[in-house]
C-alpha cells in the first residue's frame, strides 16, 4: 500500500472552529504579503500596509511569523509552492519526450507570464543576495520537484535515443527558466531598449517558439533533428 493510501485509509482528524479561523487568519496575512511585497520589495513593504491590507493588525502578523523577515521567507516559500502545484498539474506523455520538453518549456514561460508576482519577489530576494530564502528549510524541498520533471523527460529521451546523454537535467533546467524569467523581469526596459513592446501576444509568441526551438537544439541527438 502507498503512503497516499496509507493516509487515505486513516480516520482523518476534524479542523475546529478556532484552528480553522486561525488559518483563514494566517493564509489571509500570507496572500496579503505577497501582494504588498510584489508591489514595494521587501524594503518597500511594511508590516503596516500587510495588516491593512488583509484587514488585520500588526499584532496578528507578529503572532503567527515572529517578525516581516520571517514573513518574507514565508511569502517566498508559499510562491515556490504554488509553481510546484501548477507544475505538478502537466500531463506528460512520457512516451513522446520531445513534445513533454516542449510541454515543459511552454509551461515555464507562462507561469512566469502569468504570475508576475513569481518573477518580481524573486527579483527583490536576489538584490539582498538571497539572504532570506538561505533561512528556508523548504528551499532544497521546493527545487527537487521542479528539476525531477525535467529529470524525468530527459531520461526518457535518452532512453529512446533522441536525446543526448550528456545533458545534466540541472543545467537543462536553469537554461529554460533563464530564458523564461529573463523575458519577464527585462520587458520593460527590453522594450524601451528594442522599441517593440515585448508584453504583447505576438511577440511573446515568438520568444516562446524560439526558445522552444534552442532548447530541442540542445538536447536534440544530430540524429534527431
Amino acid at each position: 500500500m502507498t503512503a497516499k493510501a496509507i493516509s487515505n485509509a486513516l480516520p482523518q482528524r476534524k479542523i475546529g472552529v478556532r484552528e480553522k479561523s486561525a488559518e483563514t487568519t494566517r493564509d489571509s496575512l500570507l496572500m496579503a504579503a505577497i501582494k504588498v511585497f510584489t508591489e514595494h520589495g521587501f524594503d518597500g513593504g511594511s508590516i503596516d500596509q500587510i495588516s491593512r491590507a488583509a484587514n488585520s493588525h500588526d499584532r496578528m502578523i507578529y503572532y503567527y511569523f515572529g517578525n516581516k523577515e520571517s514573513l518574507f521567507v514565508a511569502a517566498l516559500e508559499e510562491i515556490y509552492r504554488r509553481f510546484n502545484v501548477a507544475e505538478a498539474a502537466l500531463k506528460l506523455d512520457l512516451e513522446q519526450p520531445k513534445l513533454a520538453l516542449e510541454q515543459v518549456v511552454r509551461f515555464v514561460l507562462n507561469y512566469y507570464k502569468t504570475h508576475p508576482e513569481f518573477v518580481t519577489l524573486l527579483n527583490s530576494e536576489n538584490l539582498h543576495r538571497g539572504k532570506h530564502i538561505a533561512r528556508s528549510s523548504k528551499a532544497q524541498e521546493f527545487s527537487s520537484p521542479a528539476i525531477s520533471v525535467v529529470d524525468d523527460v530527459l531520461r526518457r529521451g535518452v532512453a529512446q535515443g533522441c536525446f543526448r546523454s550528456t545533458i545534466a537535467s540541472r543545467d537543462l533546467y536553469m537554461m529554460i527558466v533563464a530564458l523564461g524569467y529573463f523575458y519577464q523581469s527585462n520587458r520593460f526596459t527590453l522594450s524601451a531598449f528594442l522599441g517593440e513592446n515585448l508584453e504583447t501576444p505576438e511577440i511573446f509568441a515568438q520568444w516562446e517558439t524560439f526558445v522552444i526551438e534552442a532548447v530541442l537544439r540542445t538536447v536534440l541527438t544530430p540524429a534527431a533533428l
